[in-house]
């Protein structure tokens, strides 16, 4: 029986979804804030969309069009995306700006993350995955190339990043301008390459139980609760370039919770080759796209063993990570060997990417590829975040002239 044409979706379908894809600087998304100026379909499923950017030369330019063309290709009947590239006019610079400021003032939760720190949420579909120990390794990798990296353990229940870097006691609170805040545990990492020393500041519920093996019987509007006193309620420094969450396993309250009370998180996804395994992670994709939460990429964690004569046994299967990675429109930013190493730097607090080996070289690429492209620093000479600032200090700046 011959099957009807598929219907090709609309200019405004298109517009529609574009409204997921989040200016990775302003936190809001492209349409409200002007940059997407039509989409247009023609017949044979090839879609035309015009981009305005704030600057021609924006880095963050490649992660706008892998968000908008995974986004777009997804919809049913199209065939091709092709973007316009142009740029935003002095007039509408100021009012895309205008529109960003207002809206971070009217829906972002106030959190004491530094604006300027990249947030990158590590989720998995399942436990057992080895989505903590990914956390981990890429936290010391960033830190080790100079940066100052915060390492939130949001896996309530299975809190591990304490012994994963060989970190105890208890986490003390004091007053701080009237409030009660946590001071983090600070570890500082030694740089590579004789480069300047990194520095990793942790929190987790680990550091708030008596001891490793103390069971928590919380729902999940205490285990929100817990992730939003991480957020909020600690004395993060505003230096921090990077903030790293090893998520929960699944897509529950925290993952929501955390989409709802920082808009600017970004996530990696972890699986291992195994296809059981990849198809449970794909749900923590859709979950975050429902979310608005940008996927910047898949890690295949527990790849392939090669022993030392170089003979290499796929143990868990293969291809799982790149077929998720393809199937998601993201790429695959790293697959990480099978190696003793890694679950025995786990155990000792010593993270194997702090050291020598393929599973240690792989960490540190995944770390050199989220900081050059994938999620570069957002650093003030970046081209969104260098005009918000200008906008803001000429608002104050007349805001002062208006009360004299």
């Amino acid at each position: 029986m011959r099957q009807p044409p598929t219907a090709l979706p609309t200019s405004q379908d298109i517009m529609d979804l574009l409204r997921g894809v989040v200016d990775p600087e302003l936190g809001s998304d492209i349409v409200e804030l002007g940059m997407a100026k039509g989409a247009t379909i023609d017949d044979a499923g090839i879609v035309r969309i015009t981009i305005a950017l704030t600057s021609m030369g924006c880095p963050l330019r490649a992660q706008i069009k892998n968000d908008v063309v995974a986004r777009i290709e997804a919809l049913p009947g199209v065939e091709h995306v092709r973007i316009d590239w142009t740029e935003l006019s002095a007039e509408e610079k100021s009012e895309t700006m205008s529109i960003a400021r207002k809206i971070a003032g009217e829906q972002a939760t106030e959190t004491a993350i530094p604006p300027t720190a990249r947030v990158i949420a590590v989720s998995s579909g399942k436990g057992g995955v080895g989505k903590s120990s990914v956390t981990v390794n890429l936290a010391a990798a960033l830190a080790a190339q100079g940066r100052a990296v915060g390492l939130i353990d949001a896996d309530i229940w299975g809190f591990s990043v304490p012994r994963m870097l060989g970190l105890d006691g208890r986490l003390v609170a004091e007053r701080h301008d009237g409030k009660a805040v946590i001071t983090p545990h600070s570890l500082a990492i030694p740089g590579t390459d004789d480069g300047p020393a990194g520095r990793l500041d942790v929190v987790s519920m680990g550091f708030l139980v008596e001891d490793e093996e103390s069971a928590l019987l919380w729902r999940g509007l205490m285990l929100n609760r817990a992730v939003q006193h991480f957020l909020e309620d600690v004395r993060w420094a505003d230096d921090l370039e990077y903030v790293l969450i090893d998520m929960p396993p699944g897509t529950g309250d925290v993952a929501m919770g955390l989409a709802r009370m920082l808009p600017r998180t970004e996530m990696i996804v972890v699986t291992t080759p195994a296809t059981g395994a990849q198809k449970v992670a794909a749900r923590a994709i859709t979950m975050a796209r429902k979310c608005h939460v940008r996927v910047a990429g898949v890690v295949e964690n527990m790849s392939a063993f090669v022993t030392e004569d170089g003979r290499s046994y796929e143990l868990f299967g293969s291809g799982g990570g790149a077929d998720l990675a393809a199937k998601a429109g993201v790429p695959l930013i790293g697959s990480v060997p099978l190696e003793p190493a890694v679950s025995t730097g786990g155990d000792e607090g010593s993270p194997v990417s702090l050291g020598s080996g393929p599973a240690a070289s792989v960490f540190r690429d995944i770390a050199r590829q989220l900081s050059t492209d994938i999620s570069p620093p957002i650093a003030m000479q970046a081209c969104s975040s260098r005009l918000l600032r200008l906008v803001e200090l000429a608002l104050d700046a007349a805001d002062q002239h208006d009360a004299s």
